[in-house]
């Protein structure tokens, strides 16, 4: 006898499977451009964070939807307001220990912003990532003049799903805040103020 399976049951069974794998490598990492001695002297008095509109948006509820955002905690309005949003508040912790004599602006270029659709975030198992990528470059607050160069700056971040995904949200750990506090994490190290956040993990996702 044919025994028919039904599609749904496939597409999951091929994203369990998937969990099983060791999959691809993600990593946060960034450039040893800035003196930590030197950075102690700024203070960051302004953020401009830019997510340029030629990045691609999909509101695919798919496994991994093909855009270079992906942004679903929020309730659908302008997407790469919302992206900005969040960079813009981890950009201002991550720089807020600068309490330096010499006033800096901090520049960030968006590149890559792809949290999990619904659908990932609610079947996935050991799967899923936060997939960041920006450029950052400190420049002088007054004249413009860059006092570090370009720099690129992969955050990408573990990220959780199906009953750990729940658990997290009950403890206030929703994708927003876990994104904040880790790209905030990220700043602090590179420009100098906390911990070096570089590193990198096997995970199947995005």
């Amino acid at each position: 006898m044919k025994i028919s399976i039904p599609l749904a049951s496939l597409a999951l069974a091929g994203a369990l499977g998937l969990a099983g794998c060791s999959g691809s490598k993600w990593q946060t990492n960034y450039a040893d451009v800035i003196d930590p001695a030197v950075a102690k002297g700024w203070r960051v008095v302004a953020v401009d964070v830019t997510v340029p509109r030629s990045l691609t948006v999909s509101e695919a509820n798919s496994f991994a939807p093909n855009a270079d955002i992906v942004w679903r905690e929020y309730p659908y309005t302008d997407r790469y307001e919302q992206v900005d949003a969040i960079i813009t508040a981890a950009a201002k912790r991550g720089a807020a220990d600068l309490q330096g004599k010499r006033k800096v602006k901090l520049l960030i270029t968006v590149q890559q912003f792809h949290a999990l659709s619904e659908k990932a975030r609610a079947v996935l198992q050991n799967s899923g990532v936060h997939d960041i990528t920006f450029t950052a470059q400190v420049v002088d607050a007054a004249t413009n003049t860059p006092v570090s160069p370009p720099d690129l700056i992969k955050a990408d971040l573990v990220a959780f799903v199906g009953d750990q995904a729940v658990a997290a949200e009950k403890q206030g750990l929703t994708q927003k805040v876990r994104i904040t506090d880790h790209v905030a994490a990220v700043i602090a190290g590179w420009l100098g103020t906390g911990d070096d956040m570089r590193g990198s993990f096997n995970r199947n996702g995005r």
